[in-house]
């Protein structure tokens, strides 16, 4: 982090989450609501807003009742791990084409759609941070025990998204900071049967360690891929 100093948002800072009617997207909702340096927060969701992460044209749609709009801190907490009832695969022979289509749709296109349509709604002028939710297994080079085929290389997609977005965005938003935020093992049904022993937290928990990690992200840092305590992942 040389050449470059932590410098936090601006008091009264304007907050956004898409996604906010899931479990850590509701808990980023509370968490900011508690944050006293918050001035406002907005949140969109499917349940409430019809936001559909698949569809581009749902996603300009959600972008027009915020016209005029500047937000400081946006946070992209959709996902999915399970989709129509498929889960991860175990192995390269359970693979199949229609099930990776729709990772890529869900975990990869649809934040690059966020991203496309939503970016203009940060600030050019000063501190802002725009992270999306991904996954350590999504790295490439901390691949050690394989599997999750389709899951991986859809957040893996995701990565590369934020990580080339970060390249172009530089040159119109010197302040922004572009980031591929991992969560940790967050407690849920869905989790449960894949924590073998790793550290799982409540969704609450999950959601204050990671506005702690960007809190801590250095002016200037962009296009990184931050893990919920603070530290650096490899793409």
């Amino acid at each position: 982090m040389a050449g470059h100093s932590v410098d936090t948002l601006q008091s009264d800072y304007k907050a956004l989450v898409l996604g906010a009617s899931g479990g850590i997207g509701s808990a980023f909702i509370q968490a900011l609501e508690a944050d006293p340096a918050c001035g406002s927060v907005t949140g969109i969701s499917r349940r409430r807003d019809g936001l559909d992460i698949t569809d581009e044209n749902s996603i300009a749609a959600a972008t027009k009742n915020l016209s005029g709009e500047k937000f400081d801190l946006v946070l992209v907490a959709t996902g999915a791990l399970h989709i129509d009832g498929v889960g991860p695969e175990k192995s390269v022979r359970a693979v199949e084409a229609d099930a990776m289509m729709k990772q890529f749709a869900v975990n990869a296109v649809g934040p690059a759609m966020v991203l496309k349509h939503f970016l203009p709604l940060v600030p050019k002028d000063r501190r802002a941070i725009f992270a999306c939710l991904s996954a350590r297994v999504g790295s490439i080079g901390d691949n050690h025990i394989g599997g999750w085929m389709s899951y991986r290389t859809a957040k893996a997609g995701l990565n590369q998204v934020i990580r080339t977005s970060s390249i172009e965005a530089k040159r119109k938003y010197p302040e922004l900071s572009l980031v591929a935020l991992h969560p940790g093992t967050v407690a849920t049904p869905l989790s449960e049967p894949f924590a073998a022993g790793n550290r799982r937290v409540e969704a609450a928990q999950a959601a204050a360690d990671m506005l702690r990690a960007l809190n801590g992200v250095a002016n200037g840092r962009t296009g990184i891929f931050l893990a919920y305590d603070g530290s650096e992942i490899e793409w």
